[in-house]
């Protein structure tokens, strides 16, 4: 059985169209899992794959990619991480007292809650310090308190011996 001349000609025309629907839509699938892939890893082998994966398979390949891909993105995973330093940052950042454990200012001398001395005023700068620092870092003065209760420490036990 033949067809018509002018109906073959519409069947191949709409043929054709659909063809390069077809390959158009590959193309824009291979495209956006390029990007998508690339905006999620700076690994160049895992890129390849990935595109090469939807390039053969087409639509099955891009639900295989949906499901291996990385969860997040590069922003997203560097954003994630800015956030966590920043909430570890602020928790160094407490200072909290090593005799009551109760937060404290980092410019108190004294715990307002157990008394504990928590920081020593430079005798030379005036400004506080840690109390096991020997060497003042804003100016560079030895501190001779924490030298002389060193050498008191070490006079006590050798007259004990």
């Amino acid at each position: 059985m033949e067809l018509p001349a002018n109906i073959q000609t519409i069947i191949g025309s709409i043929l054709a169209l659909l063809g390069a629907y077809a390959a158009l839509f590959l193309i824009a699938l291979v495209i956006w899992t390029f990007r998508d892939i690339r905006s999620r890893t700076r690994d160049i082998l895992l890129q390849i794959l990935a595109t090469l994966l939807v390039l053969v398979f087409n639509v099955p390949g891009l639900v295989l990619y949906f499901i291996l891909r990385p969860q997040y993105t590069l922003d997203e995973a560097y954003e994630h991480a800015l956030g966590q330093e920043a909430l570890l940052q602020d928790i160094e950042e407490r200072y909290i007292c090593p005799s009551c454990k109760r937060k404290a200012q980092a410019d108190f001398l004294i715990c307002p809650y157990c008394h504990a001395e928590l920081r020593k005023r430079c005798p030379n700068c005036e400004r506080l310090i840690n109390l096991n620092w020997e060497v003042c870092p804003y100016c560079g003065q030895e501190q001779s308190e924490s030298r002389e209760q060193t050498e008191s420490e070490s006079g006590e036990q050798s007259e004990s011996e």
